[in-house]
């Protein structure tokens, strides 16, 4: 197994899989197998994960991983299983939302049919009533989950929707610096979205939040006047 397929990072607790990449073989209902040199891996993954790549079989793809323990510590057996995503992004909003008090990675697992930017929308927008709705998550874990992740989730709704969507040339950390000047002038963090989503939305160039904010507004402009 080649240092290029397989990544480790090293912890305290051992050695942690962070990524990993290999031919896909076969996409299941919660998980997929990969191959890599000698050997198979079994992934999970959660269903919007399954979308993505379930017309990939026979192509090479890469995962960013999490790895559990999974089964009874006071029974003896307990077994190590990964978590496979296509980005970073979905990683680490996967990781807070284990995090949240009666979640934790199984039930997130059935919980996440929806894209990261979706979930994040229904926690940012305080919509408990459509959390409740997710396989596995009631109304009180609704309740927990925006209560605590409502003011951590910003960045996913945008960011994602970057590496998904947007046929503009930028970088996510133009997006991020844009999207908070846009806040602290006044714009709630919903209608920054809306506003920068309209203009990723082009196939033009932002090299800068500067430029990207102007466009913006200029753009807002526009609609405004069309519909005077």
């Amino acid at each position: 197994m080649g240092p290029s397929n397989l990544r480790a990072i090293t912890a305290e607790t051992g050695k942690m899989i962070s990524k990993i990449t290999g031919k896909l073989l076969n996409v299941g209902v919660d998980s997929l197998t990969l191959a890599i040199d000698a050997f198979e891996y079994d992934v999970r993954i959660p269903e919007f994960v399954r979308r993505q790549l379930q017309g990939q079989v026979n192509e090479t793809v890469s995962l960013h991983t999490i790895q559990y323990l999974e089964g009874n510590p006071a029974q003896g057996r307990l077994v190590p299983r990964l978590v496979g995503f296509s980005s970073e992004a979905e990683r680490e909003f996967f990781e807070l939302f284990c995090s949240v008090d009666g979640v934790g990675v199984k039930k997130a697992l059935r919980a996440m049919i929806r894209p990261v930017q979706e979930v994040a929308v229904m926690i940012e927008e305080q919509d408990a009533k459509a959390l409740s709705s997710l396989p596995g998550i009631g109304p009180a874990t609704s309740e927990r989950i925006v209560a605590k992740l409502r003011r951590k989730v910003p960045k996913f709704a945008l960011l994602v929707a970057r590496e998904l969507a947007y046929e503009a040339d930028v970088e996510r950390d133009v997006i991020g610096e844009a999207f908070n000047v846009l806040t602290s002038l006044g714009h709630s963090e919903s209608d920054a979205h809306k506003l920068l989503d309209t203009v990723l939305a082009t196939k033009k160039s932002f090299k800068t939040a500067d430029t990207l904010i102007q466009e913006v507004y200029h753009n807002s402009h526009e609609a405004k006047s069309a519909n005077e």
